[in-house]
């Protein structure tokens, strides 16, 4: 089972409509995948139209098996199942800090989805914290997408600085430009300084900015679904197809 964070330590810069896409892309492509929406505003689920499992605890998420399984719900797509969020997960990171081996306890409690999905997809809150390094830990790959904008690029690198000083992986960062707008001679600018920063990080696939993805909140699909042809979805599939050729040669 291979987990993929989408995560980024600044908000509004697409993470969650990267999350669901790629659930979605990864399921079209005949892999049992789970999204798991750890952000207690909920995005992801509402985009597939799931409500807050609110019998879900944080107490009952890391210590009733059962009741974490029964919080899963089927979407309406083939081998795509979603574990909403719900407003308790705005506390994840006092539950966590409260718990021995806390930075191991979601790994843990992923691995008894294990028999059930070939991936996990986790719809990251965006704070640097205690349940971060519990996502970076547990996660195979990290999905970070980055505005190219000074203010974005600024907060990768203070990413890619938290992985040094807490003796992370960095190798699992895979960061990738999103809401592109090649017209701006600011994002050409920004784009070459992190190229020449990170040259093997990046992805080549680039997310434009798109009113496909701004709709993906009016129709409660993924841009993949609803606009299979255009370009934010082409864009993503992309994204998708990279990704699983770093997950091949990681191997």
């Amino acid at each position: 089972m291979k987990v993929i964070a989408c995560y980024a330590n600044k908000g509004g810069v697409g993470k969650t409509s990267t999350a669901v896409n790629i659930a979605y892309a990864s399921a079209a492509d005949g892999k049992r995948t789970l999204l798991c929406d750890l952000d207690p505003q909920g995005a992801s689920s509402f985009y597939f139209k799931v409500k807050p499992s609110k019998k879900l605890t944080l107490g009952k998420f890391f210590g009733d098996e059962e009741r974490f399984l029964k919080a899963i719900s089927e979407s309406e797509y083939v081998n795509l199942d979603v574990l909403p969020a719900n407003m308790t997960f705005r506390d994840f990171d006092v539950f966590l800090s409260q718990l021995k081996k806390s930075d191991s306890r979601l790994k843990k409690t992923l691995k008894t989805v294990k028999a059930d999905y070939d991936v996990v997809v986790l719809d990251c809150p965006p704070t640097l914290s205690a349940l971060s390094e519990s996502l970076f830990k547990a996660s195979d790959v990290i999905l970070v997408p980055v505005i190219p904008s000074p203010l974005s690029a600024r907060t990768f690198d203070q990413l890619v600085d938290f992985f040094k000083e807490q003796d992370l992986d960095p190798t699992k960062l895979l960061p990738f430009f999103s809401m592109v707008q090649m017209v701006k001679g600011l994002h050409t600018q920004t784009m070459t300084r992190l190229l020449t920063s990170y040259p093997k990080q990046f992805f080549k696939a680039m997310i434009p900015y798109a009113a496909d993805v701004e709709k993906m909140g009016v129709h409660l699909e993924p841009a993949i679904h609803t606009a299979p042809t255009g370009t934010a979805a082409l864009a993503y599939q992309d994204l998708y197809d990279e990704l699983q050729g770093r997950l091949k040669r990681n191997k």
